[in-house]
Formats: C-alpha cells, sequence, structure tokens
C-alpha cells in the first residue's frame, strides 16, 4: 500500500515529535508499505523518509522543481517525480496514495489534508483518511468539524470516512 503522509519540513519543537515520526516511518519500511511524501531532507520529512528506508521500505518523494533547485530532496529517495509546481506536487501525492495520514504540521500539511478530507466528504475518493491526533494536536479541528454539523453545512454522513488517531496502533487498526 501507497501510504501518502503529510507533515511540515521543520523539526517541531517537541522531541516527542520526532520520536513518533521516526516510529512512523519505521512501522511503514517494516510492513511492506512505501511512504508517498513531499520529498525532502529537511526536518520531520527527513526524519520519516530515513526511518522508513533504514527499515527496509521505499519512500517515493513528489517535489516541485523549484525544491529540487534548492537540492531539498532526501538522497536515499527510492523515486523522485518532480512536479512544475505545488498544485501538481498535491495531485500526484494523490494519484500515488492509497492511505493518507496528517502528522501535525503546518499551514501546508493543513491545506493537504483538508483537501483529502473534501475529497472523502464528496465520495470521490476510497481511501482512510487519518489525522494523527498526538497530544490532541487535531482535537480543535475535530471540534470545528462538529461544529459545521451542528450548524448544519455538513453532516456526520459526510465526514465518516475521516478518522483521528491517537498513536500508532489505532493508525494500523483503521488502515486494515
Amino acid at each position: 500500500m501507497n501510504i501518502t503522509v503529510y507533515l511540515g519540513s521543520s523539526d517541531g519543537s517537541s522531541p516527542f515529535l520526532r520520536e513518533k515520526i521516526r516510529e512512523l516511518g519505521s512501522w511503514i519500511g517494516k510492513s511492506g508499505n512505501t511512504l508517498v511524501y513531499g520529498g525532502s531532507k529537511c526536518g520531520l520529512m527527513g526524519m520519516l523518509a530515513e526511518s522508513t528506508v533504514k527499515s527496509g521500505g521505499k519512500a517515493i518523494g513528489v517535489e516541485p522543481k523549484f525544491f529540487v533547485d534548492a537540492v531539498l530532496q532526501y538522497d536515499g529517495l527510492s523515486e523522485l517525480i518532480v512536479t512544475r509546481d505545488m498544485s501538481e506536487r498535491k495531485a500526484k501525492m494523490i494519484e500515488l496514495g492509497d492511505a493518507f495520514i496528517a502528522f501535525p504540521g503546518g499551514t501546508g500539511t493543513l491545506e493537504e489534508i483538508t483537501e483529502i478530507m473534501s475529497l472523502k466528504a464528496l465520495d470521490m475518493l476510497d481511501a482512510p483518511c487519518i489525522l494523527y491526533n498526538l497530544n490532541g494536536f487535531y482535537d480543535s479541528l475535530k471540534d470545528l468539524l462538529d461544529t459545521m454539523v451542528a450548524y448544519g453545512l455538513s453532516s456526520c454522513e459526510r465526514l465518516s470516512g475521516i478518522s483521528f488517531a491517537r498513536d500508532l496502533p489505532e493508525i494500523i487498526s483503521l488502515l486494515k
């Protein structure tokens, strides 16, 4: 299975994030799945790719040309796909993914996973959509989705394909 993971290229301020991203990457590698991600060697992205590859897995990076020109790609990639821009990158990552996970990240991560959430709500994507809710990171987003339902702007049915997982065992269970 190709698992697309959205996350930031910064290190984050918590050693816990770094520990958990390495745990996720190691599981992807050892489980025989393939990582699809933004391709960077920087921060959490680089840690994810490195732990996946060191655990025997494959990592497919999808980077826009301006990142490749800046030599930001992880050197141990199984495959590097170069796109014209961020929009093409996002579309390619969706095309390649069989499952989608949002690790805690910034605005780019949020933008990428909300597109997956929208596609799920419109029944245009048949793949798991999981927000890795470490230490309640995505609780406020979950509250916002509940508010949308309360206001009649969405429905429980439309949001039923969006999952929040507290830890890796819960993610593994959702992917089965």
